[in-house]
């Protein structure tokens, strides 16, 4: 893979991320400090494997527990906080993080083809919701790495276009925003509930 800038992939601080879930979820994180939440490890997690967070947003987090959890109802909706420390993080706001899934991406597609079957595909509508491609693309990464004696990344960060224009001709989305998911649970310094003002 490209030139890896290891140096500059540990992140430098503290950042607060969020999580929509049921309520008794939230309020079991905050009461005993050795539970977590549950990584995802669907095939259509579009940042691989892990626990996902939204970036300083507790807003999105919330009404995602409300409206947009498609794989089961919360009945109760709310969101946890949580202070993280995403140690070595493969992040694809930065070249080296895009040039790295990248190469991944064409690693992945020789082996499949010669395997001779079609790689999966993203779908789900303009925001490609259902993420079969991506969640292969970055696992190759994390495999790749662990075949090369590369230290494994903790977390991975990415900013997730979504939903329609802010408004007429923009180039911002009423819902972009960052996400991250987290593979190393000792990047997860705490949970706190978030509080609305």
């Amino acid at each position: 893979m490209a030139k890896s800038w290891l140096l500059y992939q540990t992140q430098p601080s503290f950042i607060l991320g969020f999580h929509g879930t049921e309520q008794e979820t939230v309020t079991a994180l905050v009461a005993d400090p050795s539970k977590h939440l549950k990584p995802s490890a669907g095939k259509y997690e579009w940042l691989g494997h892990g626990i996902y967070f939204w970036e300083n947003d507790p807003q999105r987090a919330y009404e995602w527990a409300s409206t947009g959890n498609a794989k089961s109802k919360i009945k109760t909706p709310d969101a946890v906080g949580a202070v993280l420390d995403l140690k070595l993080c493969l992040d694809l706001t930065t070249r080296s993080g895009l040039e790295e899934v990248a190469e991944a991406y064409a690693i992945l597609t020789e082996s499949y083809n010669e395997l001779g079957i079609p790689l999966p595909a993203n779908k789900g509508g303009p925001d490609k919701l259902r993420r079969e491609l991506d969640c292969q693309v970055i696992t190759a990464v994390h495999t790749y790495r662990e075949g090369k004696g590369l230290p494994p990344y903790d977390s991975v960060r990415a900013p997730f276009r979504e939903d329609v224009e802010l408004y007429p001709g923009a180039g911002f989305h009423r819902r972009t925003h960052i996400q991250i998911a987290i593979r190393n649970l000792d990047c997860i310094k705490g949970y706190f509930r978030p509080i609305a003002r």
